[in-house]
């Protein structure tokens, strides 16, 4: 789900809960032990891969301004710098700005040629190097950035099943602080202090009865009664990675109903995991869970009552990144691909059900960061 819808509210929140803080998360304790930073050796290795790549498309150099293929390269953000890697030779640092990066890429025997433009770079940045430095293409680092990203090391899996580890302790204690008349931004801010209780920083996002239909939630004021769907969404950070995990649970005794589109979700969900080997294109995986859906009579494509929006993204240091769970994607799945899966059921007015849990690729199949929910009324196994 995307995080910024819900910050508005959340920010309120948090600053009016002025109560005590609630039994279940004053329980908690820090999760912090057995955590290890991406070393710098792994990072060297990150550096050969990109060159191996940049070989492949024909790159002279790749550019990077501040965010997270950054990071992910340096271990550094380092805001209004920029960082240079050339296809032979040093990488450099130097200020983001044209003229500053025109005279680096010359000292590092880069005159002309392609230089790959990471996809967050600023348009006058580009648009100001090629003018001090007209022999130089610009174009896209896509196929390096994302060629490296997209495969994770053990290391970055270990930080992300931790992440996820760190989000369902927080959900477990904010459910449980589930009560008659609390709004959406009372639960979030419970979840949240339960992050902190465990040493991180998190989001959640909440949404109660038929606002759980919308994706990326709502921020009309509600207030929860009895019967009411519940539904959670969102992660934590650990060293940098991301987890993503949704529940859907009711305050109070299940409908028939809410049971009949929950069960045909976890089925969508199950499929989409049934789908997933290495070597199965990504559009393959979005079609098996979005089958279930039609085949039950909703939709069909993208239209709503169903599925409105593809089942799953990349996650890694971004909460969604490369490569995405949806039609027209033939990207094929590789051992060290993450995902999250989550074919959401919307039927505006009534009810949303999405229940997500990220999964890594292994040469045998996929495995969850999570475990799925069984049932309606137990969101943890």
């Amino acid at each position: 789900m995307d995080r910024r819808v819900f910050l508005a509210t959340i920010g309120g929140a948090l600053a009016a809960q002025t109560t005590p803080v609630p039994e279940p998360i004053a329980k908690l304790r820090p999760m912090k032990a057995g955590v290890q930073p991406i070393t710098d050796e792994e990072r060297l290795g990150r550096l050969e891969s990109a060159r191996r790549l940049m070989r492949d498309n024909k790159l002279a150099a790749i550019y990077l301004e501040s965010g997270t293929s950054m990071f992910y390269f340096t271990g550094k953000r380092a805001p209004g710098q920029a960082w240079i890697l050339p296809a032979a030779g040093e990488p450099a640092w130097c200020a983001a700005e044209p003229a500053a990066i025109a005279s680096v890429l010359k000292d590092r025997g880069v005159i002309t040629g392609a230089l790959g433009m990471e996809e967050q770079v600023r348009f006058a940045t580009f648009d100001g190097l090629r003018r001090q430095a007209p022999a130089i293409e610009g174009v896209s680092a896509t196929p390096v950035v994302a060629g490296c990203r997209m495969i994770k090391s053990p290391a970055e899996i270990a930080l992300m099943q931790h992440a996820s580890d760190v989000t369902i302790a927080a959900y477990r204690a904010g459910l449980a602080t589930l009560h008659e008349g609390m709004t959406q931004g009372d639960l979030s801010a419970n979840i949240g202090a339960a992050y902190r209780a465990l040493g991180y920083n998190g989001y959640a996002s909440a949404s109660f009865g038929k606002y759980s239909a919308y994706p990326h939630g709502s921020i009309t004021p509600q207030k929860l009664r009895e019967g009411d769907i519940v539904q959670i969404d969102d992660g934590c950070t650990v060293e940098g990675y991301q987890s993503d995990i949704t529940r859907t649970v009711v305050f109070g005794k299940p409908t028939a109903r809410q049971r009949q589109i929950w069960d045909l979700e976890r089925k969508a969900q199950d499929a989409a995991l049934t789908a997933a080997r290495v070597g199965a294109t990504c559009e393959s995986v979005d079609a098996a869970a979005r089958k279930v859906i039609t085949d039950f009579g909703f939709g069909p494509d993208y239209k709503v009552p169903g599925l409105p929006h593809r089942t799953g993204h990349g996650i890694g240091l971004d909460g969604h990144e490369w490569t995405y769970l949806v039609r027209g994607n033939k990207t094929r799945l590789a051992a060290g691909m993450c995902f999250s899966d989550e074919p959401m059921i919307a039927i505006y007015g009534e009810v949303g059900i999405r229940l997500e849990d990220c999964f890594y690729m292994t040469e045998s199949g996929p495995r969850t960061f999570s475990k799925q929910s069984p049932d309606i009324e137990h969101p943890f196994g």
